[in-house]
């Protein structure tokens, strides 16, 4: 393993980071501007794909000999693919649609090592089956913890856990924004294992 790659994080998500944290490695972060709008047509799969990749080559423009993570997720429910509600009242009407129902969410991941122009690019799926939630509960839940800027207008690290019947994937950080089983197999197939190789602060 090269000691002097080091990896970056292209995300400004605190949850991603806190996330990349349990890895134990020492990583630099650095938000992307990009624009996440989805193309005409455009499948849930293909988004996340896409924004992913556009985030860490956002980022690796400006980072010789590193491996940048890129992220992002999107809610699909009934066909309709969901982003961050941005509002109170658009989080609350997204938790009446959802209540007794399932709702996927497809998280893209994209890992880049630009010492030797590398990349792979792929994608996890998490499904979600809410309760029945009361309309008082939304309003408290909403009002509490404030899930403006989360996919599905919950967050499963706090709060958003006591909206569920149950949860249904092979990794339940694909959840809260990074799938890190399957960052971990990027990250041995780039070279760095965290169990064995971690990055040098150096």
């Amino acid at each position: 393993m090269n000691n002097h790659r080091r990896l970056v994080l292209a995300s400004g998500s605190r949850w991603r980071r806190q996330l990349l944290d349990r890895l134990e490695i020492p990583y630099a972060w650095a938000s992307p501007d990009i624009d996440e709008t989805p193309h005409p047509n455009e499948t849930p799969e293909a988004l996340v794909h896409r924004l992913a990749l556009t985030k860490a080559e956002r980022i690796a423009a400006d980072y010789s000999k590193h491996i940048v993570i890129g992220s992002d997720q999107v809610a699909v429910f009934d066909g309709e693919i969901l982003g961050k509600p941005g509002n109170t009242a658009t989080a609350r009407a997204n938790l009446a649609r959802f209540s007794g129902q399932r709702v996927r969410f497809i998280t893209g991941l994209a890992v880049i090592d630009t010492s030797r122009a590398w990349h792979r690019v792929c994608h996890e799926r998490f499904d979600v089956v809410f309760r029945k939630l009361s309309d008082a509960e939304i309003e408290r839940y909403v009002a509490r913890e404030q899930p403006l800027d989360s996919a599905g207008s919950f967050r499963m690290e706090g709060l958003g856990i006591t909206l569920f019947e149950r949860l249904e994937g092979d990794d339940p950080n694909t959840l809260i924004g990074l799938p890190l089983i399957r960052l971990c197999a990027l990250l041995r197939e780039a070279g760095i294992d965290p169990l064995l190789d971690p990055v040098s602060d150096d």
